[in-house]
């Protein structure tokens, strides 16, 4: 795909909540040929859930790593490899790091286009990449102790359906 006009970009990495609003009316904001914007807002979860055995299963807090210049560097490189594969005009994507409880949001993945069927595709490509492929390490804390999260085979499947074999396996 050809692109000549400016792909604005906004990657963080952060501690701090971030408002998804501002984000997408600044997203929006960049270019006038906007027709859509998709996001994708993840939120610390208890992946045990109510179904957990016992309720000491239950996870108390998520603390997320990663090295500074590297992460961004990563997603920006996931960014270049949506913007050849869909028409997209922008993207942003804000990462929190630090310590988070259960229900904080984790994540924002926002892309715009002229049409929604490429900012849908794009934001979840961005999401599967973001998922598997992106240098952050988790470690979360339940009454059991603290451990560190693996990868999950259901996200390198995810990855592999666009054709991009995972480094976790």
């Amino acid at each position: 795909m050809t692109h000549d006009a400016p792909f604005p970009v906004h990657i963080a990495i952060q501690t701090a909540d971030f408002d998804v609003s501002a984000e997408l009316v600044a997203l929006r904001a960049q270019d006038p040929r906007v027709g859509a914007v998709c996001c994708f807002v993840g939120t610390v979860r208890d992946r045990h859930g109510t179904s957990a055995p016992a309720p000491d299963a239950a996870v108390a807090s998520l603390e997320l790593e990663h090295y500074p210049g590297m992460t961004e560097k990563a997603i920006a490189a996931m960014v270049e490899a949506a913007r050849q594969r869909f028409d997209i005009l922008g993207a942003r994507i804000i990462h929190r790091v630090g310590l988070l409880a259960p229900l904080e949001q984790i994540v924002l993945v926002a892309v715009s286009s002229a049409h929604r069927g490429e900012s849908f595709q794009a934001c979840e490509f961005l999401m599967d990449y973001l998922k598997t492929q992106a240098p952050f390490w988790k470690k979360e804390q339940t009454a059991q102790g603290a451990h560190w999260v693996d990868a999950r085979v259901s996200d390198d499947a995810a990855l592999a359906r666009w054709g991009i074999a995972a480094r976790n396996a």
